[in-house]
């Protein structure tokens, strides 16, 4: 079965194959189809990843999947949040991820309570008017270091220190990160639906 993932992040890409391979899915961007990205107007990762989902698939004619994920920090409101990605733009300053941990270190200043969570949504539907979407959701915590640690992942990977695994998420490698990462927990819950839901 072809799956759309309404995504055109490449790294994003790599992953969810990698957690995805138990199913033999033919898992393809929907940039390769040449959908444009939907937008992400909400407040929950939820409901941006149900819109996308329903967005790639009334274009694809394909059932499709994505993924809205972020970083939420306590002391923070849960902020960044939806607005991960763009973070630093909501303070004038380019949108990337080194601008992004920039911006959130400046945030955190002076603030003990550094506790934080990774977030994934993951939404799968067989078609945009599908009545039935598929939920996960994956959480990951840790707590925010003062200074970036470790060259691998993406995103605020080397500001979250997982106190489990005495590692920032950047130093972790590949296979370890998708052992246990929030988009591995959504993942494995979102495997077991479609096995019952849409396999069987």
């Amino acid at each position: 079965m072809r799956l759309v993932l309404a995504s055109n992040n490449e790294k994003k890409l790599a992953e969810l194959k990698t957690l995805f391979a138990p199913l033999k899915l033919d898992l393809v961007t929907q940039a390769s189809l040449g959908i444009a990205e939907a937008d992400e107007p909400h407040v929950s990762f939820v409901e941006n990843a149900l819109a996308k989902a329903r967005h790639a698939a009334q274009h694809a004619g394909a059932p499709a999947i994505a993924d809205d994920s972020g970083l939420c920090v306590s002391a923070l409101n849960g902020a960044p949040g939806v607005l991960s990605a763009r973070y630093a733009t909501l303070f004038g300053q380019p949108k990337s991820d080194l601008d992004n941990n920039l911006m959130l270190l400046q945030k955190m200043q002076g603030i003990e309570d550094r506790r934080a969570r990774f977030v994934s949504a993951l939404v799968a539907v067989r078609s945009a008017d599908d009545p039935e979407p598929l939920i996960a959701m994956g959480r990951w915590g840790g707590v925010i270091l003062t200074a970036q640690r470790g060259k691998g992942g993406f995103g605020y990977d080397p500001l979250m220190f997982i106190p489990l695994l005495n590692q920032t998420v950047a130093e972790l490698s590949a296979e370890v990160k998708n052992k246990h990462s929030h988009r591995a927990i959504a993942a494995q819950q979102m495997l077991v639906m479609m096995r019952e839901a849409w396999l069987e």
